[in-house]
């Protein structure tokens, strides 16, 4: 940063030595002169040009998913590589607070636990988890239920409203049997709530609903529900789908992991 400066004055009749004993080595500013970008530094620009654009594109991207989306543009960098330079640069996902726990438990289970913990499956619409939360704008609250095939991670049905009754879980059921192509296509499938009628899997909502509360919900103050409604479904749709890759999937997004691995499947690609 220093060298071109040095370089400018020299430019308006400042001798280089008399610069130097104030900015730096003359030595230095000579070999620098000389070369004044290297290879590696060549390469680190086009690299943090493309990070820009992956950042500026989905500001909730942080290294992890910016290394993913380089490699699959074609560029040759390491995750700490593409940690060390949006570090440098301060190319940070957005981080929020954590949640203040309120020493409440859960109730006891009131349907037999077929899962026993084991959250894995080997085909589409063998286990759906299912979960509520909750999110406030300035007029009232709104509830998302949704319902994720643990298989690709995908969210495969959803329903929000403004009142948290049985008839939000029915209708993002409704809507997962639908769009995995009707009660046929999903027989025998097993749906996962851990417990009452205020689901609580945990294991989804860590997987689902944390990276939607720092990414949507607590990004900004909300003025209506069909504006946050609106948000949410964008991000179900667009980003988590399309955009977020899965460690766990290979790198690919749940959209392209249903498609590569059970294209018959692929309903709403």
């Amino acid at each position: 940063m220093m060298y071109p400066l040095v370089r400018d004055f020299a430019a308006a009749g400042v001798p280089v030595a008399v610069t130097c004993r104030v900015l730096g080595s003359k030595q230095a500013f000579y070999a620098w002169y000389a070369h004044p970008v290297s290879d590696r530094d060549w390469d680190e620009a086009h690299l943090l040009n493309a990070a820009y654009d992956i950042h500026a594109d989905d500001l909730e991207f942080g290294h992890r998913f910016i290394a993913d989306e380089l490699q699959v543009a074609g560029h040759r960098a390491s995750q700490r590589r593409v940690w060390r330079l949006c570090s440098q640069q301060r190319l940070f996902s957005q981080t929020v607070r954590k949640a203040r726990k309120n020493g409440k438990k859960p109730g006891p289970p009131v349907c037999d636990d077929r899962v026993e913990r084991d959250f894995t499956a080997e085909g589409v619409n063998e286990l759906w988890l299912t979960d509520i939360t909750e999110h406030r704008t300035r007029e009232g609250k709104i509830y998302l239920c949704a319902v994720k095939d643990v298989y690709s991670n995908r969210i495969v049905g959803y329903a929000l409203d403004s009142r948290m009754k049985s008839r939000l879980a029915v209708a993002a059921l409704n809507d997962a049997v639908a769009r995995r192509g009707g009660v046929s296509r999903v027989a025998g499938c097993v749906v996962h709530s851990d417990r009452g009628s205020q689901f609580r899997s945990r294991r989804f909502q860590l997987a689902f609903f944390a990276n939607l509360q720092n990414n949507v919900l607590d990004r900004r103050t909300w003025g209506t529900r069909d504006e946050l409604r609106a948000t949410i479904i964008h991000w179900i749709e667009r980003t988590y789908h399309r955009r977020r890759r899965k460690r766990r999937l290979g790198k690919l997004t749940p959209v392209e992991y249903e498609t590569v691995n059970h294209d018959a499947v692929a309903l709403a690609a």
